[in-house]
């Protein structure tokens, strides 16, 4: 037993166990005070080694390690034997008095006895404890917390009801992967850190709730190092492993385990199985996984069960949060700085990020001049504004970046040049761009699908924003960063956008010199009497301007000029017949009154936009079909008053289908007819197997009483159908049968409107065209 005293006797085996027990009963006596300072010894030498133990832990401690339980059990236990031996030591002098005849005796060898034996054990545990506190190892990696709580900005304003339905979402058994998608800054990252915060006070069983940024350059491994240190798998080692073998490791723990992953900010399709996870439990109730993106596109390649869009903030929330980072105390300052900030905020569009960076930026702006300077600059220079470059538009520019080609960059920035919240014609779009040679016809693929796509890709990727009846428009901020764009990046294009800026006056000559492309949209200039240089100058939008007069030379010096538009205008056409270079020209809701005859000079024209000029008196012989390699000509809604005798459209409209059968490049017709041969002889024609006619106007069909509707089946992609009428009475929309309700047009798989007007009372239906428009008319 080492240091314990004990005597030793040989005797005969008839009486060797009485003598043991003798003997063991006389050793605690006589080797009392041997074994008390032996064990006084041991204990010091036990609480020498707790000391150690002890500091290994608290040094472990601080770096965040976790102590064993073992070892705490060990502590513990020494700490009741310390003071177990304290109290057997206390007493030991009173015991030790009792000693006589040299340690052979005690004067009450009973109670001697006993404390003896007490002695003994207390000596045999400490050594025991001593041999059982050689610790290897102390303390081991804590386990990550379940949630990990994020800060959140002070104002967290207008994501209330899409948080609810993600949350509502994540709860349901069948929603394993959903996707937040929307424009930067718009508060997705801020959306998906109240989600993570959320878990924190509300029952779940999720055994891990893991955030990951990944951001633009798709990096599993970083992505794997964040899952690791999450579920205590990261280590030293662990940077020398292979992405397979550290898959692998992910998997055995998460396999068997209930999580959330949360990844902010992906860019395109992360491969979940590549970086570990168990992809047959996303799916499942078991585990959920939440993303953000800016591209819609990725909610489907991530095979997204649910997609949240992120909108911008209405007015009353954005004003709330404008309001916080302004402060109470400037827009008290003056009593019309509140009018004025109202304004400023406006000119954010209800985005976060640009109403967090104007708000700080105004919130020493304590006088009104200086309010009304900063709603000039965000209207016409918006990039000149304080951190608006920097903290904004540098952030927005990622999703340009991120675009596939150069074709789709160059097309978000062409939408810039019209002017804030237009809704803008995606026909009217891919129209400009077909002429401005943007789309590739080389490859076999038709352009105006080509066009169609790249708007979904500008619309996918949060650039644009869808409207209703084929339209999109462009938000205020995403505007201001393609100009801001435009104006630093482009090393070939220089653009000049004055568009709805209440301009009077055309800008002077030099402003001209080396543009590419110009718009002048919107404004209320009445005279262009210079004539700019501007040998490079390749699309001028002029819409919306009233002009009285116009420099006979203006159009002179432009001989690169591709596209003109010249729309909701009273426009003085006759010089631009010298612009030969001109492949678009829109004149659609202008006051024009006729064509010029010069028009058949322009020869490289591919579209010709007529539709809606509504006062036209005369289209000229040869012009239209002179236009050789027209491909799209627009004129629904064109000439609807009475024509002059030399006119196209004089009469029966025949002359006019003559001359269109005569483009033999053309792809592209909307057209209004009021004469039933015209429209049959359009029919007849094959022309029509490779021509798409998105609209059609047929109006007065005075001399015919029935007209069959199912023949109009065979145009192309028609959308709108405009009937006008004086004497039709019956509407024939089957094979055979002929009704005179009209209750269901068949065959007509794109058709969206149809507008049916009469001057008399007419049996025309008796609801609604179902699938039709909402400007449908008995």
């Amino acid at each position: 037993m080492g240091n314990v005293c004990s005597p030793s006797f040989s005797c005969d085996d008839s009486v060797s166990h009485c003598l043991d027990c003798s003997v063991r009963k006389a050793g605690y006596i006589c080797h009392l005070q041997d074994n008390l300072d032996a064990l006084q010894r041991e204990l010091q030498m036990l609480i020498e080694e707790r000391n150690d133990v002890r500091v290994r832990v608290i040094v472990a401690e601080q770096q965040q390690m976790k102590r064993l339980e073992r070892v705490q059990g060990w502590l513990s236990r020494v700490e009741k034997v310390e003071s177990r031996v304290g109290k057997l030591i206390r007493k030991s002098p009173q015991q030790v008095e009792k000693i006589c005849l040299g340690g052979f005796c005690s004067n009450s060898c009973k109670s001697s006895y006993k404390f003896g034996k007490k002695v003994v054990k207390a000596l045999r545990l400490v050594q025991s404890l001593r041999k059982q506190g050689d610790f290897q190892d102390v303390a081991q990696p804590a386990p990550e917390n379940p949630v990990d709580e994020r800060p959140l900005p002070a104002t967290v304003v207008g994501l209330q009801s899409t948080f609810d339905g993600v949350w509502k979402c994540l709860m349901e058994e069948q929603m394993g992967i959903v996707g937040l998608y929307g424009m930067g800054g718009v508060g997705k990252t801020t959306l998906l850190t109240q989600i993570n915060n959320k878990f924190l006070d509300t029952p779940n069983s999720f055994d891990f709730v893991i955030w990951i940024v990944v951001s633009k350059d798709l990096q599993l491994a970083k992505i794997q190092e964040g899952i690791a240190k999450k579920i205590g798998l990261f280590n030293e080692s662990w940077q020398s492993k292979g992405l397979e073998e550290k898959a692998n490791k992910i998997f055995k723990i998460l396999s068997k385990k209930k999580f959330v992953l949360l990844l902010d900010d992906i860019w395109e399709l992360v491969d979940l199985a590549q970086v570990g996870l168990p992809v047959s439990s996303c799916a499942s109730a078991s585990n959920k996984i939440v993303f953000t993106t800016r591209e819609i596109e990725v909610c489907g390649q991530m095979e997204a069960h649910r997609s949240f869009k992120v909108e911008c903030l209405g007015f009353d929330d954005a004003w709330k949060l404008f309001e916080e980072k302004v402060g109470r105390d400037t827009l008290d300052t003056h009593p019309e700085i509140p009018e004025l900030a109202e304004a400023v905020a406006r000119e954010c569009g209800g985005l976060p990020l640009a109403l967090i960076t104007v708000g700080r930026a105004m919130a020493s702006r304590k006088t009104p001049r200086e309010w009304e300077h900063a709603i000039e600059v965000l209207r016409c220079s918006a990039s000149q504004f304080s951190g608006m470059e920097k903290r904004v538009f540098s952030r927005l520019k990622f999703s340009y970046d991120f675009l596939p080609n150069d074709a789709a960059r160059f097309c978000l920035l062409y939408c810039s040049l019209f002017p804030e919240d237009y809704r803008i014609s995606i026909e009217d779009l891919i129209d400009c761009w077909i002429c401005e040679e943007f789309l590739d016809e080389s490859n076999g693929i038709g352009v105006r699908n080509q066009g169609y796509s790249l708007v979904r890709t500008l619309l996918h990727s949060c650039l644009l924003e869808e409207e209703e009846d084929n339209f999109v428009k462009m938000h205020d901020v995403i505007r201001d960063m393609a100009l801001w764009i435009a104006s630093t990046t482009e090393e070939r294009e220089k653009f000049l956008v004055l568009a709805g800026v209440g301009l009077i006056e055309a800008p002077r000559i030099r402003m001209w010199k080396g543009v590419t492309r110009m718009s002048l949209m919107t404004n209320q200039i009445e005279n262009l009497l210079e004539s700019p240089v501007c040998p490079r100058l390749r699309t001028l939008f002029l819409s919306s301007n009233i002009f009285h007069r116009v420099n006979s030379d203006f159009f002179q010096s432009m001989a690169s000029l591709r596209v003109l538009k010249l729309s909701y205008s009273n426009p003085l056409l006759f010089e631009i017949s010298k612009v030969v270079s001109l492949q678009h020209l829109d004149l659609s809701h202008s006051r024009i009154e006729r064509l010029p005859i010069e028009f058949k000079y322009l020869v490289n024209l591919k579209c010709l936009n007529l539709e809606y000029t509504y006062g036209v008196l005369k289209i000229p012989p040869k012009v239209i079909s002179n236009l050789k390699i027209l491909q799209t000509l627009r004129m629904y809604e064109c000439a609807t008053v009475p024509q002059a005798r030399d006119s196209i459209l004089f009469g029966d409209c025949r002359v006019l289908v003559e001359e269109l059968l005569c483009l033999e490049h053309l792809s592209v017709f909307t057209i209004t007819l009021n004469n039933f041969h015209a429209l049959q002889r359009l029919l007849d024609s094959c022309m029509l197997q490779y021509v798409s006619t998105p609209s059609l106007c047929l109006s007065h069909f005075n001399n015919s009483k029935s007209l069959g509707v199912f023949s109009l089946a065979s145009l192309r992609h028609l959308q709108t159908l405009h009937l006008t009428y004086n004497d039709l009475e019956e509407i024939k929309i089957d094979n055979g049968g002929e009704v005179k309700r009209v209750r269901e047009l068949s065959g007509f798989h794109s058709l969206k409107n149809v507008y049916i007007s009469s001057s008399k009372s007419q049996t025309c239906g008796d609801r609604e065209l179902p699938g039709y428009g909402r400007n449908n008319q008995q």
